[in-house]
C-alpha cells in the first residue's frame, strides 16, 4: 500500500469526522437558540410576586402565574394517579403473557394510541366528559392527560420487566409464594428504576400539552382547586396570553414559558439520571 492510498484513506476519514460533529452541533443549535431566545425573554420578569400572586385584569400591571402553577400541578397529578396504576398493570400483563392475543392486541392498541395527536384526544375527552357533565372541568383535563400518559407507561414497563432475568421470579414461586406476591414483591421494585423512568417521562410528555386542555379544563383567571371547575395551567396560560394584545400579558407569558421549559428540562435531566442508575444496577 503505497504513501497516496493512505493518506487519501485518513483524509476521508478525517473529513467523516468533521461532517459528523458539524451535523451534531446543527442538531443542538435549534435548541440552544429556543433556550437562550426564552430566557432572554422571561429571565427579567420572574420574581416572587410573579410565582405567588394571579393575573391582574387588564389594565392593571402586575400580577402573576400562581393559578396556572397550582393548576398544572393538581392536573399532572390526577392524571398520574389514573394513569400510572393501570399503566403498570397493563405492562405486567404484557410481560408476563407475551404470546396470547389478548397482549397482542394490547400491544398494539397501545402503539396506535400513542401515535394518536393530542387535539384529537382532547376532542375525546370533550365529547366523553365535558358535554355528559355539562361544563368544563379539571377531571376533564386529567383524564385526556391521563390517556397520553398511558402508552409510555405501559411500553416502558413492558421493556423494563421483560429485561429481567427469569431466574428472580422462578427462585420466587420456588420458594411458596404466590403469584401476585412475586409480582409486587419481587418482579416489580426489581425493575422499579425502568418503571420510574418511564413515568417521569410520560409526566414529562404531558406537561406541555396544550390542545387537550383547551377542550376540557378551558382555565381560570382564578385560584381553583375544585375538580369539578375549570382551572387552569401554565400551558394554557401562555396559549392565551401570548395571542392576546397586551404587552403585559405577553410578559407574563414569556416568564411563564421559562417556568414551563425548566419544569420540562428537570423532569428530562432527572429521567436520564434515573435510567443511567437502573442500567448500572442492573
Amino acid at each position: 500500500m503505497n504513501i497516496d492510498s493512505v493518506k487519501f484513506r485518513l483524509g476521508k476519514n478525517r473529513g467523516f469526522q468533521i461532517l459528523i460533529y458539524v451535523l451534531a452541533f446543527a442538531c443542538v443549535v435549534p435548541l440552544l437558540a429556543i433556550l437562550l431566545f426564552i430566557i432572554k425573554a422571561g429571565i427579567t420578569k420572574i420574581n416572587w410576586h410573579f410565582l405567588v400572586n394571579i393575573p391582574k385584569p387588564v389594565g392593571e400591571t402586575g400580577g402573576g402565574i400562581a393559578n396556572a402553577l397550582v393548576g398544572s400541578i393538581i392536573i399532572i397529578l390526577v392524571a398520574s394517579v389514573i394513569a400510572i396504576p393501570i399503566g403498570i398493570l397493563a405492562g405486567v400483563y404484557l410481560s408476563e403473557n407475551r404470546k396470547s392475543k389478548l397482549a397482542y392486541w394490547t400491544r398494539l392498541s397501545t402503539d396506535i394510541l400513542q401515535g394518536v395527536p393530542s387535539i384529537v384526544i382532547g376532542i375525546v375527552a370533550y365529547f366523553w366528559l365535558v358535554k355528559p357533565l355539562r361544563g368544563f372541568s379539571a377531571l376533564s383535563g386529567s383524564v385526556a392527560l391521563a390517556i397520553m400518559m398511558l402508552p409510555i407507561v405501559v411500553r416502558s414497563t413492558e421493556e423494563t420487566l421483560k429485561l429481567l432475568p427469569p431466574s428472580l421470579k422462578e427462585a420466587a414461586l420456588a420458594l411458596g409464594m404466590p403469584f401476585h406476591r412475586v409480582i409486587f414483591k419481587v418482579v416489580i421494585p426489581v425493575g422499579i428504576g425502568g418503571i420510574l423512568s418511564g413515568v417521569m417521562l410520560s409526566i414529562a410528555r404531558i406537561t406541555g400539552e396544550t390542545a387537550p386542555l383547551l377542550f376540557t379544563a378551558f382555565g381560570n383567571p382564578y385560584l381553583s382547586f375544585k375538580l369539578t371547575k375549570p382551572m387552569q395551567s401554565l400551558p394554557l396560560l401562555i396559549f392565551n396570553y401570548a395571542t392576546s394584545p397586551y404587552n403585559d400579558w405577553h410578559d407574563l407569558a414569556w416568564g411563564a414559558s421559562l417556568i414551563l421549559l425548566v419544569w420540562v428540562i428537570f423532569l428530562n435531566i432527572f429521567t436520564k439520571i434515573i435510567t443511567r442508575k437502573w442500567k448500572v444496577q442492573l
